[in-house]
């Protein structure tokens, strides 16, 4: 078992059945992380079903079926696993594809993976706080003189988690921009000459986001701005492709 799970080196070769083996292993390392989390949130639901109410200021989901408080309180149990064990499982699918990088490959890579699980908890952190709290307040208040509201569980549960996940992804903004300048496909200065454009873009994935209320549209819009133009100065500060190709060429013909 330690054999299977080691780091493979980029110059290692191994066998079909050697990968598949080492993929195995890794998934089910995946799956056990999964349900360590699962059984732990399951354990706790009260309390992370009081963290996702807390938005709603007393007010009560209802449900409608006889199951559905179970079946309610498990899916959300699950996403919150999840959420838990995403490192573990991240750190398991890089660990088996990267030996397939070459070395400067691999120094272009691991800073963008090791900044993939904090800029989601993030993007998950400013949803909660900042996007739930006003999309809620605008939605539940919109001509509330014409409509009986009630809160049903489960198209609440999954408007928060569809929410709070995509503002994790959009928070990958900076990885995807960093990884396509230390690729050379974009450089700093196109970043910038085509900021007008990327706004348009940004006003785009905004809208198609869940609840698409202006005020959550413009609300998700500023951080998405706030990180294009973070992108734009971490490709200036790290972003030299060139030099790492150099580099590789200077060692190859040592």
């Amino acid at each position: 078992m330690a054999r299977r799970i080691r780091p493979v080196g980029h110059d290692d070769r191994l066998s079909l059945v050697d990968h598949l083996d080492e993929l195995r292993t890794r998934i089910i390392l995946a799956l056990l992380a999964f349900g360590v989390a699962l059984a732990l949130c399951f354990w706790q639901n009260h309390l992370i079903l009081r963290i996702i109410n807390e938005p709603l200021h007393g007010r009560k989901p209802i449900t409608l079926g006889v199951a559905e408080p179970f079946t309610t309180t498990f899916t959300l149990s699950a996403y919150a696993a999840i959420l838990i064990s995403l490192p573990v499982i991240l750190y398991q699918l890089y660990a088996f594809i990267l030996p397939a990088f070459t070395p400067v490959e691999r120094r272009v890579a691991m800073p963008l993976l090791l900044m993939v699980p904090f800029l989601f908890i993030a993007g998950v952190v400013f949803g909660y706080y900042v996007v739930m709290p006003a999309a809620l307040k605008f939605l539940l208040h919109f001509n509330t003189h014409q409509f009986n509201v009630q809160i049903r569980a489960r198209d609440y549960y999954s408007f928060v988690t569809m929410t709070l996940v995509a503002c994790g992804l959009l928070f990958q903004i900076p990885v995807a921009i960093l990884g396509l300048n230390r690729l050379g496909v974009v450089t700093p200065r196109q970043l910038r000459k085509n900021r007008r454009y990327a706004i348009l873009v940004i006003a785009v994935l905004a809208m198609l986001l869940p609840g698409v209320d202006p005020v959550s549209m413009l609300i998700e819009m500023v951080p998405m701005i706030v990180l294009y133009e973070l992108s734009i100065l971490l490709a200036v500060a790290f972003g030299r492709p060139s030099e790492d190709v150099s580099d590789q060429v200077v060692s190859a013909e040592g």
